[in-house]
């Protein structure tokens, strides 16, 4: 395995993790009804993975892990020419 690919994992298993903090925050709100603190604690874990997510892209991005693309191949750019 690549480091980029490997990278691209830890990235998408973090949106995973950040989407699955989400959900439960959703649960807590809905079972607890403001009871407990559940939800406040699920939401900052996800503001802070949410955080990391970010900076792992910037990282990616300027060590040239992930390369930033446009929404048109350079292939069908030059044909569309």
């Amino acid at each position: 395995m690549t480091g980029a690919l490997i990278f691209k994992i830890v990235i998408l298993l973090l949106i995973g993790v950040i989407l699955l903090s989400l959900t439960s925050g959703m649960i807590f709100l809905v079972k607890d009804k403001g009871d407990s603190n559940r939800m406040v604690k699920s939401l900052t874990v996800r503001v802070v993975l949410s955080i990391l997510l970010f900076i792992l892209l910037f990282v990616g991005l300027a060590t040239g892990l992930i390369e930033p693309h446009g929404l048109v191949p350079e292939q069908t750019e030059k044909a569309l020419q």
